[in-house]
């Protein structure tokens, strides 16, 4: 495709005349997003050619977030490398830890104890619940509703907050751990949540005040961004990408893990497949979670929170001052770590976003040899172009906004 002409844009995007004719007498015009328009989320650069204000062609460019994750995991033990899996995907941490310390113990041959899978279980929804509250706030915002981020974080705020009451941090809290979790829930914590589990419903009645009989949001998001079933599936799309269209895939139902086998909620789904679609299986999902928050509290069991394999875990700070060997396996443990018996493991959890899976191959070393991230912005990034096709420009925000893509779990 050559340029005939070239000019520059509003901040971040260059425009060029292609030479094509367009439909409507016009040339095409092929138009550069990014990487750093404001209107686009994250560091997301997109190619589209556009006749008059219809999108005719869109092409993602990744790649300007890459971190090196998953090969800088090769050089670190298996324990450290739980506070490298909080940065792909940075709103989603605790279930990032979960895929990671799940493929781990699958190679060890243990599982965690039960008042330790509890806990995961809620970390999990309180993430999926902040995730959510993040992806609608900045779409309401980019949608002209521009309360809807005040009220989203300030719910989220109360999340971080149990966040740090639980792991002394807010956002990268590393609190999900090969074998267990970091500690165990402060009665503090338990009193938080108990609260928010109370309130949170009336906050989501607030938020469909707000914006699902709204005409204007209505109108920004029916029949915008089509993405059939069939679509979604040769696409490879997972989480409310294709529970929007109408397909009930939740690994957390299909494939459960961390005895979320045991919990009574249903699989959000759409009929809609568009835009309006996928904000609907969101507020559903978010009403879901609450319910899971309500059981695993109520029915919280007592007894240890990691697994009893001196292997893993640091003696107790105790034994220190009276046993040789436990300062020997402290000393040990902290300069060389546990080894993981060899093989490869896949481990797959559900995020806010979809499917987050976690490939580790070991050779038998206390470091691992590959590790390899399936994340789900990446795959659903893909379905982009096909729910963008034919659609008008101003549209396209409403579109990047619905697949809730986060740029460092695309790049990693």
């Amino acid at each position: 495709m050559s340029s005939t002409e070239s000019m520059a844009g509003t901040e971040g995007v260059t425009i060029s005349r292609t030479g094509q004719q367009g439909a409507f007498g016009g040339e095409l015009l092929t138009v550069n997003f990014g990487p750093h328009h404001p209107s686009t989320h994250g560091v997301l650069r997109l190619i589209v050619d556009l006749d008059g204000e219809q999108i005719k062609r869109l092409k993602p460019v990744i790649g300007y977030l890459h971190t090196g994750i998953e090969k800088q995991m090769e050089a670190l033990r298996w324990q450290q490398g739980v506070v490298v899996t909080d940065r792909h995907d940075y709103l989603s941490p605790p279930i990032n830890n979960l895929a990671y310390a799940l493929a781990v113990e699958r190679l060890m041959g243990v599982e965690a104890p039960p008042r330790a899978q509890a806990l995961r279980v809620i970390m999990s929804e309180l993430t999926r619940l902040s995730s959510h509250l993040v992806w609608l706030g900045t779409s309401g915002l980019e949608l002209g509703a521009m309360s809807m981020l005040m009220y989203c974080f300030r719910e989220r705020e109360t999340i971080l907050d149990m966040n740090e009451e639980i792991s002394g941090f807010r956002m990268h809290t590393s609190y999900i751990r090969p074998g267990g979790v970091m500690a165990d829930a402060t009665p503090r914590f338990l009193d938080m949540l108990a609260s928010f589990v109370k309130e949170m419903p009336g906050h989501v009645d607030e938020y469909e005040d707000l914006l699902t009989m709204n005409p204007i949001w209505r109108a920004r998001t029916i029949g915008i961004g089509r993405l059939s079933p069939e679509d979604a599936k040769v696409l490879g799309a997972s989480g409310p990408m294709i529970r929007g269209s109408g397909i009930a895939w939740d690994l957390r139902k299909t494939m459960p893990y961390s005895g979320y086998e045991s919990y009574d909620f249903e699989v959000a789904t759409s009929d809609a497949c568009d835009c309006y679609g996928r904000y609907l299986v969101r507020i559903k999902e978010m009403r879901e979670a609450v319910k899971i928050l309500d059981q695993a509290l109520q029915r919280l069991p007592d007894g240890p929170v990691n697994v009893d394999d001196r292997k893993m875990l640091p003696p107790p700070r105790e034994e220190l001052e009276t046993s040789m060997e436990a300062v020997i396996h402290h000393f040990k443990l902290f300069t060389e770590g546990y080894s993981v018996p060899a093989g490869d493991v896949y481990v797959a959890v559900e995020s806010g976003r979809g499917e987050n899976g976690c490939y580790i191959v070991s050779d038998g070393t206390h470091k691992p040899r590959r590790v390899k991230f399936r994340s789900a912005s990446f795959v659903n990034l893909q379905a982009l172009e096909r729910m963008a096709l034919n659609h008008m420009i101003a549209d396209m925000i409403a579109i990047i906004g619905t697949a809730d893509t986060v740029l460092g779990d695309v790049d990693r």
